[in-house]
């Protein structure tokens, strides 16, 4: 029987993924709350919605016949439209409710984590009044990462000796509305992401990842919902062996046994420090920039994998090309802090040569498509090395042009990743 699969999500991400299940044998439909041409494209209809209104997205579901639903961003499973879809009768691939609190939850997360005795996770305390939090700040002997317990896209976390100073730290706890606070110990190290497919106690990981937060060149500016990414032709990254990443993905296969019956995609963030790797965070879903990195070099058929998820079998083995992949995102000018809209986006998949387009947050008028507020759209290069990649990246860059639009060009290059192997290799005392 032929599948009709139907994608919730509309970002970079989810067009990774269903130009991934586009090249199976399926009738796919899409539904967000923005239209993403390059979805549409390869779907056989998109209906834009509130992708956290569950019952709209059941009544879409039905109305096209799903039997199995691929959820991409972190906001409708927190609103338990896995859950809802599985009550109508639609396979959902993505975590229940209960189960994405280890992204959607992080006192929940640090938490779970302490209780399961899952390695790898930093000293932390939980606060919910203000000023306990800030007496904390001012009386812990180091620095502290200030985390809001909930979703932020990316961009509520403050580091102090990092990003802010204590002073700055406790005036944005005191300024911030966040109901619940996590303060745990800063990590010092180099991040990495290894993520995960997982379904019937199958752990599925794929290659580490370098995600960039930070908005400008050099890892300065406020943090971001990613600027771009990296991996190598393997499961490692250059500042990494391979005990970094069996640890890692112990970590992963220990919080997914504490789980017991996660389903989905469990993405582990990674601190590689001069001990091994830290758990900075878990989402539960595809990293947005990463599903770009990591999907197309999966040689395993996407939708098998899914399929399989859904009958009760173990997963199939991964496997991947032996590419490296750089994906660097163009966002509106003044992002994120005041992002300028309405540029024109020259780039087309006619014209962005051996790179890959995938769209983000765009406009798509009459006249061409055009940037929003949010990231717009990334280009993804694929060679033998990081460095190959990275040219193919650029080149795709240069039919996009500068006008109205912001770039990290220093991801991926041979300087930035030398500076992750040198500073790994400072810690480690070698």
């Amino acid at each position: 029987m032929r599948e009709i699969v139907l994608l919730i999500g509309g970002g970079g991400r989810e067009h990774a993924i269903a130009r991934s299940l586009a090249d199976s044998e399926v009738d796919l439909y899409a539904c967000a709350s923005n239209r993403n041409p390059g979805i549409a494209a390869v779907a056989n209809g998109f209906e834009t919605l509130d992708p956290t209104d569950t019952d709209a997205v059941v009544e879409y579901a039905a109305s096209v016949d799903a039997t199995i639903a691929v959820v991409g961003p972190e906001a409708p499973l927190a609103e338990g439209v896995a859950d809802a879809l599985e009550r109508a009768g639609v396979y959902a691939f993505g975590p229940r409710q209960a189960d994405a609190r280890i992204e959607t939850d992080k006192s929940f997360q640090r938490e779970f984590m302490a209780e399961n005795e899952i390695p790898g996770c930093p000293d932390f305390e939980t606060f919910t009044d203000t000023e306990a939090a800030c007496a904390f700040v001012d009386e812990y002997d180091g620095d502290l990462a200030i985390k809001p317990a909930g979703l932020t896209g990316g961009k509520g976390v403050k580091v102090i000796g990092d990003q802010v100073t204590p002073e700055e730290g406790t005036a944005y706890i005191r300024d911030s509305d966040y109901d619940e606070l996590v303060l745990e110990e800063r990590l010092v190290g180099e991040e990495f992401t290894v993520q995960a497919f997982v379904a019937n106690g199958s752990v599925r990981t794929t290659p580490a990842v370098q995600d960039h937060k930070r908005a400008y060149e050099g890892d300065e500016g406020p943090n971001t919902g990613g600027m771009g990414s990296y991996s190598a032709a393997g499961r490692t990254l250059p500042f990494m062996d391979d005990d970094d990443y069996d640890r890692a993905v112990e970590i992963i296969e220990a919080t997914v046994d504490a789980l017991d019956d996660y389903k989905g995609i469990l993405y582990g963030q990674f601190m590689l420090t001069a001990d091994g790797p830290k758990v900075i965070e878990f989402n539960a879903r595809f990293g947005d920039p990463e599903a770009m990195n990591t999907l197309p070099v999966l040689e395993t058929d996407f939708l098998d994998v899914v399929t399989a998820a859904r009958n009760g079998e173990a997963l199939p083995a991964l496997t991947f090309s032996e590419q490296a992949t750089v994906c660097k995102y163009a966002v509106p000018e003044g992002y994120p802090t005041d992002p300028q809209a309405g540029a024109l986006v020259e780039i087309t998949e006619e014209n962005a040569g051996d790179a890959q387009l995938y769209y983000a947050s765009v406009d798509e008028r009459d006249d061409g498509i055009y940037t929003t507020t949010s990231r717009s759209f990334a280009v993804v290069g694929l060679a033998e090395s990081i460095a190959e990649a990275e040219s193919i990246a650029e080149d795709a860059l240069a039919v996009a042009g500068e006008e109205g639009l912001h770039i990290r060009h220093d991801i991926g290059t041979q300087e930035l990743v030398q500076r992750r192997i040198d500073h790994m290799a400072e810690l480690r005392g070698e």
